[in-house]
């Protein structure tokens, strides 16, 4: 029997409140026991020791909104790395979006991403399936078979469904089957822009995206969600006028949830001051009256989930002028430090910041993961809170260094994960 006995560790589960000094052990991939007295009378004499010395010990991460390169653009990032990467950060479950090459559209492209997955990656991968074929948004995919083969939901990725008859059959489809759609919120006609539209966009001589962009596709969806019923998720939102569109819709009744990105979070539209590309980000930084509308929507619940929106460039397409430069940022490695900073300020208690990236994803997409809780997969991540460390992007794991934190001083960071009682990262060590 393999066994794992977490000893003097701040438990917290973020689903039910639980946070306590204890023990918990881990016996064939499952969290078998766990609580204040345990061990008490001694550790198993065949167990792996590990003592906590006091820092948190919390589920695993869900981040629901990963891009990676695999198939089609490895030299990117491949499953193996990115699962690497999560790993080094503190996430032990990832949702990959279906903008590859070829798309994830059909039945037998998920089954080769849970293939290839379960092959080479240290962390759980589920796959959001494309929500309309090759992601034109013209025509819809095969929802209940793509349901079937796995798929947790189905979303265009970066691309924004902008044919309203054709969100309308998706919306009314996927409530029959209970599946869930996303949409990246973005009316492409008004989304031209390399960054937010305002007065320091014009200084920079940029061209801006307009958060109407954001909030008018935001509206017309929740119209047709309103019609057909069902569940709808915005990816990302990006300022303040949508919170307090979801919020409205959200005591209406409304299936409607929401992410925010971890960069997001932090960032602001001054920072593109530098143009660096790194900042380049779909939906744009907004204002900091934005960002702390973000935060204010994600402490009150409006705010569902945080995500990383990983997103590997390679440097081809990233050393460019700004308005050349793609999109796109990584940040499975940052996630949690950047989230931290926002507990540390304040602005939001450990429990509500553990809880967007742990049951609640984990609620919205039905994995029956992201707690402590006896009899489910040892998926867990020991956190400390407190160390000081800088970001040194040669040393992230992923393949592409495109990190709006380069340099950044952060507290808190992961010291050890575990996937289905097995140590993925452990800092110090290489596994």
């Amino acid at each position: 029997m393999s066994r794992t006995a977490f000893i003097n560790a701040r438990l917290i589960d973020p689903a039910s409140g639980y946070d306590e000094i204890g023990g918990l052990l881990v016996e064939n991939g499952i969290i078998a026991d766990l609580g204040p007295a345990l061990f008490n009378d001694g550790t198993p004499q065949d167990a792996e020791l590990v003592d906590c010395r006091g820092r948190v010990l919390a589920p695993g991460l869900i981040d629901c909104r990963v891009f990676t390169g695999e198939p089609g653009a490895e030299h990117r990032e491949t499953l193996a790395l990115a699962s690497k990467a999560a790993a080094a950060g503190g996430v032990t479950t990832m949702i990959v979006m279906p903008n590859t090459d070829p798309v994830i559209d059909d039945v037998a492209l998920v089954d080769f991403i849970e293939r290839r997955a379960r092959d080479t990656a240290v962390v759980n991968v589920h796959t959001m399936a494309a929500l309309t074929k090759g992601l034109h948004g013209e025509q819809m995919t095969e929802l209940g078979l793509l349901l079937d083969a796995g798929a947790v939901g189905f979303t265009d990725g970066v691309k924004a469904v902008a044919n309203a008859q054709v969100m309308r059959r998706a919306l009314s489809y996927a409530a029959h089957l209970g599946a869930l759609v996303v949409q990246h919120a973005e009316e492409p006609t008004l989304a031209t822009g390399v960054m937010n539209e305002s007065e320091l966009a014009s200084r920079l001589g940029l061209s801006g995206t307009p958060a109407i962009a954001e909030t008018i596709m935001i509206e017309r969806d929740l119209r047709l969600l309103e019609y057909t019923g069902g569940r709808y998720h915005v990816a990302q939102v990006s300022c303040e006028a949508s919170v307090e569109i979801i919020r409205r819709a959200k005591t209406r009744g409304l299936g409607v949830t929401c992410g925010v990105s971890a960069a997001h979070l932090q960032l602001n539209e001054n920072d593109v001051q530098s143009y660096r590309t790194f900042f380049k980000l779909s939906p744009p930084l907004r204002t900091e009256q934005d960002r702390l509308a973000l935060v204010a929507g994600l402490a009150d619940g409006t705010i569902d989930v945080i995500v990383s929106s990983h997103d590997p460039q390679d440097p081809e397409v990233k050393r460019r002028p700004f308005a050349e430069a793609n999109f796109g940022a990584i940040g499975l490695e940052t996630l949690l430090p950047a989230g931290l900073a926002l507990v540390h300020n304040g602005d939001l208690p450990l429990g509500r910041f553990l809880a967007a990236l742990t049951s609640i994803p984990s609620d919205l997409l039905g994995l029956g993961r992201g707690r402590l809780a006896t009899g489910l997969p040892a998926d867990l991540v020991l956190i400390d809170t407190e160390v000081p460390w800088k970001l040194e992007a040669a040393r992230l794991k992923s393949i592409s260094k495109n990190t709006p934190f380069e340099d950044r001083l952060f507290q808190g960071r992961a010291l050890r994960t575990m996937v289905g009682g097995r140590t993925v990262y452990a800092q110090g060590e290489e596994r």
